[in-house]
């Protein structure tokens, strides 16, 4: 189960003045997968404007309703090892997007699972988050406990001028687990769970 204060703590760190964020990358695909082209750049450079838009779209993962539309997913041990998304995630997140290879890599596995008739958009972002040490009476403190180093991935169908909507699927990695880093879980974000995107497991290689 996803504790609902755990994302909530996370959210408070996406805003424009909190901002967690360094980096953002992405691609643009068809119906048929077939990229479009992509970007990578970092956050801190983004115009006010995008960074206002990018924290809304990343932050419709966490803030959405635990356990319901954002559920804690587990990964086994066998999709946990060379070659596997898992391993790809982690590499990701340990230079901070800005391998063009793995990004081009994950970019491939999701275009080629990913189903849906609209063109569409992948959009990751990596962000680090200095997580405070709480006191008895869990007040804040001022030193921090850890840093909790993580992906958001969303998916998003493309509306005109390559402009992303609202995200329909996604993912934070690893998941945010008693407010500590826990690399062999995901929370699998989904927008509408009359139509949930099942595929997204299958990219992944986790299960509930």
């Amino acid at each position: 189960m996803i504790n609902r204060e755990d994302m909530l703590e996370l959210t408070r760190r996406m805003t424009l003045k909190r901002n967690c964020f360094t980096r953002i990358a992405g691609g643009y695909f068809d119906k048929d997968g077939v990229n479009m082209g992509t970007f990578n750049t970092n956050f801190l450079n983004l115009p006010l404007k995008e960074k206002e838009k990018n924290l809304a779209i990343a932050k419709a993962v966490p803030f959405s309703k635990t356990n319901e539309n954002l559920k804690k997913y587990g990964f086994l041990k066998e999709n946990m090892g060379k070659g596997s998304m898992w391993q790809l995630l982690m590499g990701m997140k340990s230079c901070w997007l800005k391998n063009d290879a793995l990004m081009e890599i994950f970019y491939e596995m999701v275009a080629a699972q990913y189903h849906t008739a609209q063109d569409y958009a992948v959009m990751v972002f990596h962000g680090c988050y200095d997580v405070p040490v709480k006191g008895t009476d869990k007040q804040r403190q001022d030193e921090s406990e850890e840093v909790f180093d993580f992906l958001i991935c969303v998916i998003c169908k493309l509306e005109d001028d390559y402009e992303p909507g609202e995200p329909e699927c996604g993912f934070l990695f690893p998941a945010f687990t008693n407010r500590s880093s826990d690399s062999s879980h995901v929370a699998v974000y989904q927008a509408d769970l009359g139509r949930t995107h099942t595929e997204i497991e299958k990219i992944l290689g986790c299960t509930l």
